[in-house]
């Protein structure tokens, strides 16, 4: 008999692979193209329903709808692929022999932890155009001189 873990892993994995397809579906130029046909005969029955509530509030419940669940797929599908791009990254940083190790897995930092080491690689970015700005002008200087 499958454990409640087995089952719960395997409803999880099914919701993934849904939530994903979903989302290739859903932003396809298929769905898009399906959209705008619904909405045109949707804007198209209008005079056969004399622009009625009824008709106006069938258009604004699918869309809400549709929208609501929508979001939750394509927020699963983009948690999957930033873990997924950490995961990466960390493995980068890990495999690189001058790599800051610490850096692995920064993302559970705290926001005042993340601003810090923001403003650490400010310095160093304008310590780099420092560094660039002044072989710009040594080099200038040399041309200048040889000529």
């Amino acid at each position: 008999m499958a454990s409640t873990n087995q089952v719960s892993e395997r409803n999880n994995d099914s919701f993934h692979t849904f939530a994903g397809r979903a989302s290739l579906v859903v932003g396809s130029k298929w769905a898009f193209t399906t959209a705008v046909l619904l909405i045109l005969f949707w804007g198209l029955a209008g005079p056969y329903f004399h622009f009625s509530d009824t008709w106006q509030l069938v258009v604004n419940t699918a869309t809400t709808i549709v929208t609501f669940l929508i979001v939750f797929l394509i927020q699963n599908t983009q948690n999957r692929d930033a873990r997924a791009i950490h995961l990466k990254l960390d493995e980068i940083i890990h495999s690189l022999k001058h790599a800051r190790n610490e850096m692995i897995q920064i993302e559970h930092l705290s926001d005042a932890d993340l601003e810090n080491i923001s403003k650490n690689f400010e310095e160093i970015r304008a310590e780099c155009e420092r560094r660039t700005a002044k072989n710009r002008t040594h080099a200038s200087s040399r041309a200048h001189a040889s000529k």
